[in-house]
């Protein structure tokens, strides 16, 4: 094994234990909130929340986890280089959409009515 190899094994060799953590943390959450559930709702939000926030960055120490962050940091930075249309782009497209659908429901509904009357002249 390199060095790299190794130094990766250690740093996530705990996985496991860490979404056992994790697991434990959201089975707290949910079994908090039916144990006081006479207690307000903005202090059982506001617990589940931290709590949340705690079993979260658990999650992000994993592999798993920090893979997933890496995706959705790449994936905010690909948002941002998207060339959103303007204003008056984006509406001349609505247009021609809503009025592509209009004129296919018209060729559809005169093609239903076509087979409906060829259906009855032929049956009778």
């Amino acid at each position: 094994m390199s060095k790299k190899q190794t130094v990766e094994a250690q740093e996530f060799h705990l996985d496991w234990l860490k979404w056992l953590f994790v697991l434990v943390i959201l089975a707290v959450v949910a079994v908090a909130n039916s144990i006081y559930s006479e207690q307000s709702l903005l202090y059982r939000v506001l617990g589940g929340l931290v709590l949340g926030a705690v079993a979260v960055a658990i999650a992000v120490q994993t592999r798993q986890g920090a893979g997933f962050w890496n995706l959705a940091k790449g994936s905010r930075a690909e948002v941002r280089r998207v060339v959103w249309p303007t204003k008056v782009e984006r509406n001349r497209a609505t247009l021609m959409v809503v009025l592509f659908v209009f004129f296919m429901s018209l060729v559809l509904w005169g093609l239903d009515a076509l087979f409906g009357w060829l259906g009855s002249m032929l049956l009778g």
